[in-house]
């Protein structure tokens, strides 16, 4: 069942954030769709979610280069793959700024930011927000945790710490809901949805 997300009115000078209203996204039980789409990533190899999915399931976070909320949180990214891996679950950063996509999120920019912020999961482009769209992808980042099965058990955000670096969290959402997956304990993962709060996705 699709659930109602609420996202957060934000307003930044320069990185055009917007205000957000209410609408729907993809749902807990809901299907990752558009799985088999292939997608370049940085080292220009074509993946999936498909070919991304491990043991015990996949982590999608749709990322940019450029969103504050994202550079307060991407140092985070090598940490969480790490952990995913450790607990048998793929991991991709998808960037789906299509308005963007000769500018600050091309691929070039990608790669390079993809280097400048060591990131060490695929990073993708998602051309014309094709996977944005069929998630109801809304913010950067936003997060959506899928099973083994490739069916929905968390989706929101990474933890309390939002756009500041400094600040140290306190509900590590994310961490937790990966470890219960890997357990064999998904029907436990509380929360499974959280308030997911960033600049808007880009899409022309």
């Amino acid at each position: 069942m699709k659930k109602l997300g609420f996202l957060l009115g934000v307003i930044a000078i320069g990185v055009g954030l917007t205000s957000f209203e209410w609408r729907y996204s993809l749902g807990l039980g809901d299907m990752a769709p558009l799985s088999d789409r292939e997608m370049e990533n940085v080292d220009g190899e074509m993946v999936t979610l498909n070919s991304e999915l491990d043991e015990n399931g996949l982590l999608v976070i749709f990322s940019c280069n450029t969103c504050p909320f994202v550079i307060g949180w991407e140092d985070q990214y090598p940490g969480l793959h790490e952990y995913a891996r450790e607990n048998g679950i793929g991991m991709v950063l998808v960037n789906s700024n299509e308005r963007f996509r000769d500018g600050d999120d091309s691929m070039e920019e990608m790669r390079e930011h993809y280097e400048s912020a060591g990131y060490t999961c695929k990073y993708v482009v998602d051309e014309s927000a094709a996977l944005a769209n069929a998630f109801e992808a809304q913010t950067t980042p936003h997060v959506y945790l899928f099973n083994s099965d490739l069916k929905l058990v968390f989706e929101g955000s990474i933890n309390d710490k939002f756009e500041n670096r400094d600040k140290v969290a306190t509900q590590e959402w994310l961490r937790d809901a990966m470890s219960k997956l890997a357990a064999g304990q998904e029907d436990q993962i509380d929360p499974a949805d959280t308030r997911q709060i960033g600049c808007s996705i880009k899409r022309n």
